[in-house]
């Protein structure tokens, strides 16, 4: 019995001196290109605006969360929420519109063009 604690004791001992594991850095976000934002009819009103563009359209966001070079402003109306996410045009360029997200306050989803029309001010 102590000979068969030994070696499992030896055993952990040598699995523990085993190639160190790595630890990955966390990763960055993956950013659209523009070739790959939405192209739904309505949408055009939105996607490729700035920031300044939103604010003129929708007024002040209620949340403007910011992550790497990604940004989300929220927007919110009696008649819906709307997310839109922005990235960087190219290598450090302007903040644009690349896609937006859409539901009601409760939670269903909502037509993402209707929304855009009915919180405009």
């Amino acid at each position: 019995m102590n000979r068969t604690l030994a070696i499992a004791t030896l055993t952990l001992g040598l699995a523990a001196c085993a190639a160190p594991q790595q630890v990955a850095a966390p990763a960055r976000p993956v950013v659209p290109s523009r070739s790959t934002t939405l192209s739904e009819k309505g949408l055009e009103a939105i996607i490729g605006k700035s920031v300044r563009d939103l604010e003129r359209m929708f007024g002040q966001p209620r949340l403007d969360v910011r992550e790497f070079d990604a940004r989300k402003l929220q927007f919110v109306g009696s008649a819906c929420v709307l997310d839109a996410f922005l990235y960087p045009e190219g290598s450090g360029g302007t903040q644009v519109v690349t896609y937006i997200d859409a539901r009601r306050s409760d939670g269903q989803s909502v037509d993402r063009a209707a929304c855009v029309e009915a919180l405009k001010k």
